[in-house]
């Protein structure tokens, strides 16, 4: 099923926004640049609080959010934006390296959309979770 990869403004289209919220700048810095070539616009916070503030400007399509950040973790942070009605609706994918099913089931409860493990997925499915993500929002 196509979805749209583009929101209608005035005067043209917007690329959705992606959120990026990773203390590794190197993968972090190889991930926005995925994202810019997909089509998406990347943002990139290294902290909750970076990341906060972001959201406020941005508004971002979707986060994709690393769970072991300095300050707030990603598990809070998620509960957090689940917390604000603003936020809320706003879908989270979880990119992280923990990978017991404890932490999982952790991050689901939190109010996570979807659950990626870093070391066992590349750029090109992590471009296609966001799709896929984006798409439900578009028909739901």
């Amino acid at each position: 099923m196509p979805i749209k990869e583009l929101k209608k403004v005035s005067g043209g289209f917007q690329k959705p926004i992606v959120l990026l919220i990773e203390d590794d700048k190197f993968l972090g810095g190889l991930l926005v640049q995925k994202l810019e070539k997909e089509n998406f616009e990347a943002q990139i916070a290294v902290s909750a609080v970076d990341a906060f503030k972001l959201i406020e400007i941005e508004k971002p399509d979707v986060v994709l959010l690393d769970l072991v950040l300095p300050g707030m973790d990603g598990f809070q942070m998620i509960k957090e934006m689940k917390k604000n009605p603003q936020l809320s609706e706003i879908p989270v994918i979880a990119l992280t390296n923990l990978s017991q099913k404890d932490d999982i089931d952790r991050a689901f409860a939190s109010g996570a959309a979807d659950y990626l493990i870093k070391s066992s997925s590349t750029p090109g499915e992590i471009v296609e979770k966001i799709r896929n993500i984006l798409s439900q929002k578009v028909t739901t």
